[in-house]
């Protein structure tokens, strides 16, 4: 099992880096769009269209790994009600698994968007970058995020002592 987990773990360096890379050409981006800016009345012309872009890799990218390790932001209005440690687990579990399972249908509807966007030849205004890679990343991350949430939802329920210890 633990090689399971060290394997897992490694899995989620990858979106991660990404994400943080992303972030990193995203403030230089705006540093030098501001600076360009302000000093020589010549901002950068697509520096909204990359903004954009960045924006939709650093969320997705991270999503999996976040929805994964269940470290979302979390309202916990009715916790009180569920004092009992096997009814939070089991109802943890149940959501959990149930958002995955939804989240298969918003994979697919942006499977179906990048698919009219390619057969359109959608482009990006300023650097005609195809919007069907952006879209098709999107469709990619949030299914992998379906999978990571229905795997966790599984495990919660089936395996709890898997995650004592984790990102709980």
């Amino acid at each position: 099992m633990k090689s399971i987990a060290k394997v897992l773990n490694r899995l989620t360096e990858l979106p991660m880096l990404v994400a943080g890379a992303t972030l990193f050409i995203l403030m230089v981006l705006t540093f030098a769009d501001v600076i360009m800016r302000s000093t020589f009345s010549a901002p950068i012309e697509a520096a909204t269209e990359l903004t954009r872009i960045a924006m939709a890799v650093i969320v997705f990218s991270a999503l999996p790994v976040v929805s994964g390790r269940a470290e979302h932001i979390v309202v916990d209005l009715l916790d009180p009600l569920f004092q009992r440690a096997r009814i939070k687990r089991i109802l943890d579990g149940v959501i959990t698994l149930a958002c995955g399972i939804l989240l298969v249908w918003p994979a697919m509807r942006a499977f179906d968007l990048a698919e009219r966007a390619r057969s359109y030849g959608d482009l990006t205004e300023y650097l005609s970058i195809p919007v069907f890679y952006i879209t098709w990343f999107i469709a990619l991350m949030t299914l992998a995020t379906a999978g990571a949430m229905a795997l966790r939802g599984v495990v919660t329920l089936f395996m709890p002592e898997l995650l004592r210890g984790a990102h709980d």
